[in-house]
């Protein structure tokens, strides 16, 4: 059954932990690099992992031994990355010039950005508390807001300039940097029973 202030709860849970806003630096800084991004292709395979995790996530990480810790240490290490990346104007993640636009949407703007270990971790910890129904249609509000976001970077991009840019990709490098940091201790310190 729909629950409005279920749906509102999870809608503003997860809005805050994926953090579309956040990510519009990477998001550019990304599009720069290998071109163009596929916003709904992106906005796509952020949700099918969301639900498929809404589904049978635990499972899925235990046929293969993996606990939700070791996943969320996992996705914490490639926010590590992409912020140190940010901040320290270095490329780690270097374009393959002969991937498609696709693979560059899926990764890193799908999984870890929208779809990471602490949405996804979330998403299991939220089925604790709220029905799946009202988690999925969260989801489903989020995906859209996602898409918008994805969609505008280019006008975001020009009221910004330059130098807007290079301050927002500092920061929020820091934040990226600061969440990861967060992420790999939670993970660590957490036990698995509460997943």
């Amino acid at each position: 059954m729909f629950d409005l202030k279920e749906i509102f709860s999870v809608t503003l849970i997860l809005f805050s932990v994926i953090d579309i806003l956040g990510s519009i630096p990477i998001i550019i800084n990304l599009r720069k690099k290998v071109g163009h991004i596929q916003s709904g292709k992106a906005t796509i395979a952020a949700g099918f992992l969301m639900i498929l995790f809404l589904i049978i996530g635990k499972s899925i990480l235990g046929l293969f031994g993996i606990g939700v810790e070791d996943f969320a240490i996992a996705g914490a290490l490639i926010i590590f990355a992409l912020g140190a990346e940010m901040i320290l104007g270095i490329e780690l993640f270097k374009p393959d010039p002969e991937a498609s636009t696709t693979s560059a949407s899926i990764v890193p703007i799908a999984f870890p950005l929208i779809a990471g270990a602490g949405t996804l971790t979330t998403i299991l910890t939220l089925k604790s508390e709220y029905t799946q129904m009202n988690i999925g249609v969260g989801i489903v509000i989020n995906l859209g807001i996602v898409y918008l976001v994805l969609k505008s970077t280019n006008w975001l991009e020009t009221k910004l300039g330059k130098t807007g840019l290079d301050v927002l990709r500092r920061i929020f490098g820091i934040i990226l940097l600061s969440i990861a940091i967060k992420i790999f201790k939670t993970a660590l310190t957490t036990d698995a029973s509460l997943f």
